[in-house]
């Protein structure tokens, strides 16, 4: 893996949103290796650099907005010949339930303007995401509002947790162990809310 993009929104007012659950992922991995993010103009995002042993992997939070996020993922991997089987892709998902956490290799965007974007702008949709699940609200024309809003406090914190989980997976998918990664992912059973 050359490549780990968590995808968001720019800007203090999207910060805590659900969207945002790919920058959280990546400011949790960049705070447990001790990186700060810097602005890349060329990139149309911030980027930090994760070199340990044999890893030598860059981080990209975009900063293009999440319908254009394959502008900055393009820019990046053409200048770093980064192939799309070497690129993470960390985002949020209406299709899972809060708290899921799910590693996926290749596949279609699901409705995602981010991986959407991005699968046009790469010609290729084989890189792994993993998808952090924020629930569905139940009603189409809600989504939109759904993904834009800041999660309830439990809600959060169960977002965490997923997150962390995410976390703790990332030396097996540095090692290559894909298959290993998703096992132990798929196996846990997530908290459950109040609700």
């Amino acid at each position: 893996m050359k490549l780990i993009v968590g995808l968001g929104n720019p800007g203090p007012e999207h910060t805590e949103t659900r969207h945002n659950a790919g920058f959280w992922f990546l400011d949790g991995l960049a705070a447990i290796h001790q990186l700060g993010f810097v602005p890349e103009k060329k990139f149309h995002g911030v980027t930090a650099r994760l070199v340990s042993g044999d890893i030598d992997c860059r981080l990209l939070k975009p900063r293009t907005f999440m319908n254009n996020s394959g502008r900055a993922v393009r820019a990046i991997s053409d200048y770093y010949d980064i192939k799309a089987g070497e690129i993470l892709i960390v985002h949020d998902e209406i299709d899972l339930e809060t708290g899921t956490v799910r590693l996926k290799q290749g596949g279609g965007h699901g409705g995602h303007n981010g991986l959407r974007d991005i699968i046009e702008q790469m010609g290729n949709s084989d890189f792994l995401r993993l998808r952090i699940g924020v629930a569905h609200p139940g009603i189409k024309k809600e989504v939109i509002n759904h993904v834009l809003q800041r999660p309830g406090t439990e809600e959060k914190k169960i977002i965490d947790e997923a997150i962390k989980r995410g976390l703790d997976i990332m030396p097996l998918l540095f090692n290559g162990e894909l298959n290993k990664a998703m096992t132990l992912l798929h196996t846990v059973k997530p908290l459950e809310t109040d609700q």
